[in-house]
């Protein structure tokens, strides 16, 4: 890695103050716990001339968790969010997801906001910058092919791989955005695009792997909101290549509901695989039976749908997709065998 470039830093202490400093600097970036923005511009990925710290606007930084409901600020820490007794207690899955990401040093710098904004990630994107130009750039930098899929006609397969998004996606969850036309909160589903599809362009609400969020100009995620659900059990696991300090291979959030021997509600997201986190559509068409082998096949014929089978790891993208398979199956079953 290179040393840092020269930049400014500013310190908003209010909400107000921090939109005002992003719409006058559009070209500036965020800095929360800098763990993945840092080592980006090392890597002369990113190049800002100015970093907003966020840390100094005392609203970011609330927890509200009860049996009801959770609402997380964005400069919350990774460290805050998996220690919170109420967190652990009532959303699981949300604990579970904070504790599994990196390491402890990681842990108590990163912030949630990052971690759901969390910039998508390749083999032929986060490289040294004479990497990138030995191989001619890719189309997320400054190239005009995606090495991942070189037929892909202007389309970046870049993965999504944040841990935090599965776990909230399978609790319906929804994100508050500020920016210079106000404040609006929608489904934390609609804030991921990257769906990197051939067939159609690049919009608002349709990207891939450059363009998969939804914030407008000057937009920021400042907290994240959901609702629990009586009855419903939840977790979060992960498989990566070493246990701590590394992205996942794979992600997986299981949320279900058990009514005596019935299955009676079943949520399966995912992350590290596709350009956005996914939550599996169709789960709903598993339910109303018992949990035998007509539900896990049909697990598996949903993930075989849905997950991408790029490789934009280290690991083939066809063994990315059947590991998310069995990952997703052994929550399943674990959550439906534990005691009520």
């Amino acid at each position: 890695m290179d040393a840092l470039p020269d930049f400014e830093l500013v310190r908003p202490q209010t909400l107000d103050a921090l939109i005002a400093v992003r719409a006058a600097h559009p070209q500036s970036s965020l800095l929360g716990g800098g763990t993945d923005l840092i080592v980006n511009i090392r890597r002369g990925i990113v190049a800002p001339n100015l970093l907003i710290e966020t840390n100094g606007v005392k609203e970011l930084h609330a927890i509200l968790a009860n049996v009801q409901e959770l609402a997380i600020g964005a400069a919350v820490t990774l460290t805050e969010l998996a220690a919170h007794p109420d967190v652990v207690r009532h959303f699981p899955a949300v604990a579970q997801a904070g504790a599994h990401i990196a390491g402890p040093t990681q842990r108590h710098m990163g912030t949630v906001g990052g971690n759901l904004c969390l910039d998508t990630r390749c083999i032929f994107y986060n490289q040294s910058e004479w990497w990138r130009d030995a191989n001619r750039h890719c189309l997320k930098t400054t190239g005009t092919v995606c090495h991942v899929a070189p037929k892909s006609r202007g389309v970046c397969f870049a993965t999504f791989s944040g841990d935090l998004a599965p776990a909230l996606l399978i609790l319906d969850a929804q994100v508050d955005i500020a920016g210079p036309a106000g404040r609006r909160t929608l489904p934390l589903a609609d804030l991921y695009i990257g769906y990197a599809r051939q067939d159609e362009p690049v919009t608002e609400s349709r990207g891939d792997g450059k363009f998969y969020l939804a914030l407008r100009p000057g937009e920021i995620v400042t907290a994240v909101r959901a609702r629990n659900t009586p009855g419903l059990r939840s977790a979060y696991d992960k498989i990566r290549i070493r246990r701590s300090i590394e992205y996942p291979v794979t992600g997986v959030a299981v949320a279900l509901r058990r009514d005596g021997d019935t299955l009676a509600d079943l949520r399966v997201a995912f992350t590290g695989t596709n350009p956005r986190p996914v939550r599996l559509a169709g789960t709903e068409d598993l339910c109303g039976g018992r949990l035998d082998a007509r539900v896990f096949a049909g697990l598996d014929g949903l993930v075989r749908d849905q997950i991408m089978a790029m490789k934009t790891t280290f690991t083939p993208g066809h063994y990315r997709r059947r590991v998310a398979g069995v990952l997703a199956r052994r929550l399943v079953q674990r959550l439906f065998e534990a005691p009520g």
